[in-house]
């Protein structure tokens, strides 16, 4: 170079007075480099110091912006162009090894960094991560699980005792903190101070017709306490079709114990239904029918909080010293409710009177009379509890503040062993596998994933839904998915899943990779896989309050395992329910989601599906049009003309193409950008929160999302509002239905227009 140098100087007069020297561009996400030739005078050469490779400019020079000295022969003109031609050729071999250094440098550091190092939050790297080929890490984690391993596991956190608060809980909670430290992952726990029930000093009590039906050790959590009396009648499953077919015949509830069946709705659901009707007290029993293997003195045990969480502190944590007023949830029931076993309900229902049952009530044969008088008592008080969730984190390496979340309740009212003991070691089971599969085997997430474990599920995901009340501006855009893991094996046959429809693609494929089932010869099969999302499912609260993407499934034997919610959830059982498959089904489990976790931090984007939405607010739409214009024309003067369905089909119109213009945005991207890649991963992120109403408080409406949550806020409501107007309903209000209206309408357009992306690309027609 230098001698190319003074060749140049010898041709301008020998006076050294510029030189030209090259200067590398590399784009960072791997695009071809550009070689830049200006000429810089003495006083750039020494801010160089004399190389002839230059920084990285954002600006170029004209290269050839070079005076043409008075004077010049053919034959320097000769060696000027030589010269030239040497030092493009020395500049461009320089700028090449330059470039192929830069290229591979990020890569080997990647590979060499250590696990310690990532975990701290720094970040590896600063382009897109080398991907591991997809085939090679569903290979990776099918041979770190196995049966035996599993069996382990089960062995260390069985546990005969670890209610909610209790010491066996703590024990089994450091277990889970033990295991992930002894993987390198970096740990913490989150304590919460909540109200959590037991039996008071007097148990509690049923009388039918004078008569003690027995000793009752089961019991509802977060009940009314105190006592009821009233005459009995039977709701079947106390859901809103059955309690409006009794009124069909007349019957009115008020002052009646209301006698149901456990079974397709949650314990909360039958009794809100129950108090909306004036009921008195519920009773709630197993019948034979849906309980075949239950014994007749078998108690059940719940909660009937018609929410998640502790409720007595809704819409905030229960942190300690939290200095708030003294409040309570709007979910907790205004009647008494009390679990009954099998045998007390048939000394009840064989001696029943009154009206016969409707049609279609199986097993169900005289309704009750007045005489058939039930006296309710329950003596439930509450406690202050410590609970402490558990929590282990592997970081990523492109977006470590991105993560997905695989969490397991880890109490249980008994042994718990399908409940809570599966889901625990299945979560164990993983955090082992992927953090073998970062340390040892080079696989390189994009995102981070997040191992919790939930204390006080049985009282309504109570640890859960703290966690998300306490750090909700701290989870918003950076949690993009939830996997729970809670009774993901109750049988053999076939999976079920209840998830956000964003999810419903990632759960359809995940599944086609994962079908086989051990010591069949058949696959799993596929159909009529997804089960609708209840408020008493443990992703409710992450879906509908917090606005995370999530899935619950679980493989059963085609019907419910009985022994949920009572003491003889046991080894033995769940061995009988899988024909001693547990621990295959096991494997299986923790196969099926961790393939998902793994899709979501192995792919430049996220896979979520952001069009499954399209079909669900259309169905609404359709739904609801259909309703008003049926109300305008059988009662004109409720709804005046003023009021049209065109722009809440404006806002779907909206979202669709919406949802349209991203699909083709990606096509269109290059998703080796890091940057790129991200702002599209964080439109779809924002899908699911921006359907959580901005008009409603967290606190009074806490499921703010329109489609999937619970409240006059969402669709389901406006239609069930309009219900209410054509049946002159006097709870029904006309203004109130235009405002939640318009409110649902601008939530749903305000969705699309932040899936459109930037402010110039939104498609507002309203």
């Amino acid at each position: 170079m230098d001698q190319a140098r003074s060749t140049i100087s010898k041709i301008f007069n020998g006076e050294p007075r510029s030189y030209t020297r090259f200067n590398l561009t590399q784009n960072m996400e791997g695009e071809n480099s550009q070689v830049e030739m200006k000429l810089s005078s003495d006083m750039d050469e020494e801010a160089v110091g004399g190389n002839g490779v230059g920084e990285h400019h954002n600006h170029v020079r004209d290269p050839y912006a070079v005076h043409k000295p008075a004077g010049r022969t053919p034959r320097n003109l000769c060696f000027m162009v030589f010269a030239s031609l040497l030092i493009l050729i020395i500049g461009y071999l320089i700028g090449y090894l330059a470039h192929r250094r830069q290229e591979i440098a990020p890569r080997c550091a990647a590979s060499s960094v250590p696990m310690e190092e990532s975990i701290t939050g720094t970040i590896v790297e600063t382009g897109a991560a080398p991907l591991m080929d997809w085939s090679d890490v569903k290979s990776l984690l099918q041979g770190k699980l196995s049966d035996s391993l599993f069996e382990t596991t089960f062995t260390e956190f069985a546990s005969d005792s670890h209610q909610a608060g209790s010491d066996g809980d703590d024990i089994l909670g450091n277990k889970v903190l033990k295991r992930f430290k002894a993987k390198g992952m970096q740990t913490w726990k989150d304590e919460h101070f909540v109200k959590l029930v037991a039996p008071g000093s007097e148990p509690n009590r049923v009388t039918y017709k004078g008569s003690d039906l027995g000793s009752l050790s089961g019991y509802l959590a977060y009940s009314k306490t105190g006592s009821a009396q009233g005459a009995v009648l039977h709701g079947n499953y106390g859901e809103v079709d059955d309690l409006n077919k009794l009124q069909d015949k007349n019957i009115a509830l008020d002052g009646r114990v209301l006698l149901v069946k456990a079974g397709k709705i949650g314990f909360a659901e039958k009794v809100a239904n129950a108090a909306k009707l004036n009921a008195s007290a519920v009773l709630i029993y197993p019948d034979p029918a849906d309980y075949t293997r239950v014994g007749g003195s078998t108690q059940l045990y719940g909660h009937v909080h018609l929410g998640s969480g502790d409720p007595y502190t809704p819409g905030f944590p229960s942190f300690n010293h939290t200095q708030f007023p003294p409040t309570q949830s709007s979910g907790l029931p205004t009647i008494v409710a009390q679990t009954i076993t099998t045998d007390m309900a048939s000394k009840i229902t064989s001696n029943l009177g009154g009206h016969n049952a409707p049609s279609g009530w199986e097993h169900v044969g005289k309704l009750g009379a007045d005489s058939d008088m039930v006296t309710v008592v329950v003596n439930n008080v509450l406690a202050d509890k410590k609970i402490t969730n558990v929590f282990g984190v592997i970081k990523g390496f492109v977006d470590p503040d991105r993560y997905v979340v695989l969490g397991a309740q880890r109490d249980a009212w008994g042994p718990g062993f399908a409940s809570s003991t599966v889901g625990t070691s299945v979560l164990v089971e993983l955090a082992r596998a992927i953090s073998d599969m970062v340390g040892n085997d080079g696989f390189r997430p994009r995102r981070s994933i997040v191992f919790a474990s939930w204390s006080a599920g049985e009282y309504g995901s109570v640890g859960a839904t703290e966690w998300l009340e306490g750090y909700l501006s701290s989870l918003n855009m950076k949690a993009f998915s939830y996997i729970n893991l809670d009774r993901v094996v109750s049988g053999l046959k076939k999976p079920k899943a209840s998830a956000s429809p964003l999810m419903y693609g990632l759960i359809q494929s995940t599944l086609n990779e994962v079908r086989s089932r051990p010591g069949r010869s058949s696959p799993l099969p596929l159909q009529n896989f997804h089960n609708p999302l209840r408020l008493n499912d443990p992703i409710y609260p992450f879906i509908t309050f917090s606005g995370i993407p999530s899935v619950s499934f679980r493989f059963t034997s085609g019907f419910e395992y009985p022994y949920f919610g009572t003491l003889q959830d046991t080894r033995a059982r769940l061995d009988a329910a899988t024909s001693n498959q547990v621990a295959p089904m096991a494997v299986l489990a923790a196969r099926f989601a961790g393939h998902m976790a793994l899709r979501l931090v192995h792919d430049h984007l996220l896979r979520l599906d952001v069009d499954r939405y399209n079909a669900e607010i259309r169905s609404h739409v359709v739904t609801i049009n259909r309703k008003v214009q049926s109300l305008m024309r059988m009662q004109p003067q409720l709804l005046p003309n003023v009021l049209t369905v065109r722009w809440l089909m404006s806002a779907s119109g909206s979202y669709s193409r919406a949802s349209r213009s991203l699909s083709s945005d990606i096509m269109n991207s290059d998703l080796e950008d890091v940057e790129m890649c991200r702002s599209i991963n964080d439109r779809i992120m924002r899908v699911e929160r921006d359907f959580l109403s901005p008009y409603v408080s967290p606190r009074e409406a806490p499921f703010r999302h329109i489609l999937v949550g619970s409240g006059s806020h969402t669709l389901k409501g406006l239609s069930d509002h309009l219900d209410a107007l054509e049946k002159s309903n006097p709870g029904a209000d006309v203004d109130l239905f235009r405002n939640q209206f318009a409110l649902a309408t601008w939530t749903i357009q305000g969705c699309a227009n932040t899936l459109a992306g930037d402010i110039w690309s939104m498609d507002n027609l309203i």
